[in-house]
C-alpha cells in the first residue's frame, strides 16, 4: 500500500469514528507534527499517521475505551482509572496496534502518551505531544507562547506545556497521573542541569 492510500485510508477512518470537531483537531494534529518532525529529525510519515489517529477513540463510550485498555494487559492505577480524559490514549495504542496492524513502536507509543506525556519520552512523543498542544485549532490562553517556545526548543516547550497541565489539573482539584508527574520531573532535572 503505498504512503498516499495509506494515509488516506486513516483520514477515511477518522471521519467515520470521529465528531466534526475531533475530525478537524486530528488533521490540525497530524499537519504539525509533519511540520515538527521536520524540524527536529523525526520520521515525518510516522508523525502523520501518530497525529492522524492519536484521538481515533476519543469519541468512543468510556466502557469501550476501557474493554481496550483491559483486553491490552494494560494495567491501570487507582489515579489512571481515576481519570477518564486519558483513557483514549491508552485505548487508542491498543486500537491502531490490533485493528490497524500498525507496528511501529514509536507510533504506538506516541498515541499511547499524547496526554499524560511520560518519563523517558521519544522524539515522536514529544513531537506528538507538542503538536496536540499547538494545533491550529488550539485556542487556549498561552497557546501562542507555547507555539513560539517550540518553534526555539522542543524540550523547554514540553516542559513549559507539562507545567501547564499540570497546574490546570491542580486548579481543578483533578488527580495528575503517575506518568505526567514522572515527565516534570525528569524534565525539571535536565532543565536544571542544563542552567548549571
Amino acid at each position: 500500500m503505498g504512503l498516499k492510500t495509506e494515509n488516506e485510508q486513516y483520514v477515511k477512518l477518522a471521519k467515520t469514528m470521529l465528531d466534526d470537531y475531533r475530525y478537524n483537531h486530528s488533521l490540525c494534529v497530524a499537519k504539525e507534527a509533519v511540520r515538527l518532525a521536520k524540524m527536529y529529525g523525526a520520521n515525518p510519515k510516522n508523525a502523520y499517521i501518530a497525529g492522524i489517529l492519536h484521538d481515533i477513540l476519543k469519541n468512543t463510550p468510556l466502557p469501550e475505551q476501557l474493554q481496550w485498555i483491559r483486553k491490552s494487559g494494560i494495567i491501570f492505577d487507582n489515579i489512571q482509572l481515576a481519570s477518564p480524559p486519558i483513557w483514549h490514549g491508552f485505548a487508542a495504542s491498543v486500537f491502531i496496534k490490533e485493528e490497524l496492524h500498525i507496528e511501529e513502536e514509536e507510533i504506538i507509543m506516541a498515541v499511547r502518551y499524547h496526554t499524560t506525556g511520560r518519563g523517558g519520552m521519544s522524539l515522536m512523543e514529544k513531537v506528538i505531544y507538542m503538536a496536540d498542544m499547538t494545533s491550529a485549532d488550539r485556542s487556549y490562553k498561552d497557546v501562542n507562547a507555547i507555539r513560539e517556545m517550540v518553534n526555539k526548543n522542543l524540550d523547554e516547550a514540553l516542559f513549559e506545556s507539562i507545567r501547564f497541565s499540570i497546574s490546570n489539573l491542580s486548579k481543578k482539584r483533578l488527580p495528575i497521573p503517575f506518568d505526567t508527574v514522572m515527565a516534570y520531573d525528569e524534565l525539571c532535572v535536565t532543565h536544571r542541569e542544563e542552567s548549571n
